[in-house]
């Protein structure tokens, strides 16, 4: 018999460690996400990519990743509910077109910040959708979520710039995959989920879009990858760092992406600074964002404590 013996002392330093690991993981992989978005903004200078062909390589590279973890493993996929893997697919597959199609033809800070408008939607979806879910004290964040969202719209109080409503766009079917994906993973585990995702993702791209999907050059093949590579890895820290942290610093931490798109935009792309307006735009959704994270949490907290 093995008797394992455990340095009481040394669980809080440990547990630190993991959290830190975990805090670490999510904000990079907010990075990675701006990141993707980025290269398809500086592979404007030198190749004409459509946004399709962004999308399909990026769904094509998951699906090669998780059919080789699948492999090393021996698992298998055990698909039970098609509604819902579809349903997560089709939204998650129309949320990146138009996230990535907002980069193409506006602000790539202006893109990620509408993209990050998702937990807004997600509030309003489940009040309307999910009669259990109606939280009353939401309501006031969604409203002040949505005035950030017309400012980063109409920059300056201006009229409403409306290339940027591929990103608001993308934020809405964001909430929308978002949804299916808490449903799915009620009868499925996360391999499942992403074989389909990814799979059934290059499937639908090269369907509907097969006239701007081709053999790449080998720039193409450059930028193809480094967003796809991007992309992924974002989804794989993603994953790994909601291990180790709770969904509320996941959530704060993961909307810091605002923040990064807001400061960064003029340092990587050359883009034209926010403006006040804009900032007050960005920074509202993130406060709200992470008050909707937080009322979730105290909703959670208090539905699971048991009654005396």
């Amino acid at each position: 018999m093995v008797i394992d013996i455990v340095d009481r002392s040394s669980q809080p330093h440990a547990f630190s460690n993991r959290q830190m690991v975990g805090w670490l993981a999510v904000f990079l992989s907010a990075f990675c996400f701006y990141f993707a978005t980025v290269i398809i903004r500086w592979s404007e200078a030198y190749v004409a990519i459509d946004t399709s062909f962004f999308v399909f390589a990026r769904f094509f590279l998951g699906f090669v990743v998780v059919c080789t973890t699948l492999a090393i493993t021996g698992r298998r996929v055990r698909p039970m509910n098609y509604h819902y893997l579809l349903g997560r697919t089709v939204a998650n597959s129309v949320a990146v077109f138009f996230f990535y199609r907002a980069v193409a033809v506006g602000s790539v800070a202006q893109a990620n910040i509408l993209n990050m408008t998702y937990p807004l939607f997600v509030a309003l979806f489940s009040w309307f959708l999910i009669k259990e879910q109606r939280d009353p004290v939401a309501l006031p964040i969604v409203g002040l979520a949505c005035a950030g969202v017309y400012l980063v719209l109409a920059p300056g109080l201006a009229s409403v710039e409306w290339n940027n409503l591929w990103g608001l766009g993308s934020g809405i079917m964001a909430a929308a995959a978002m949804m299916y994906l808490n449903l799915s993973r009620r009868f499925h585990d996360s391999q499942t989920i992403l074989f389909y995702m990814f799979g059934l993702g290059s499937l639908f791209m090269l369907l509907f879009f097969h006239r701007s999907i081709h053999l790449p050059t080998a720039m193409e093949w450059y930028f193809l990858l480094s967003c796809s590579v991007a992309g992924v890895i974002g989804q794989y820290l993603l994953t790994y760092g909601f291990l180790f942290v709770t969904a509320l610093e996941g959530s704060i931490i993961s909307s810091g992406r605002i923040l990064l798109a807001a400061m960064l935009g003029t340092v990587l792309v050359g883009e034209p600074a926010l403006g006040a307006t804009g900032w007050l735009g960005a920074l509202l959704i993130f406060v709200a964002n992470s008050a909707l994270a937080w009322r979730r949490s105290v909703v959670s907290s208090v539905e699971v404590k048991p009654h005396d």
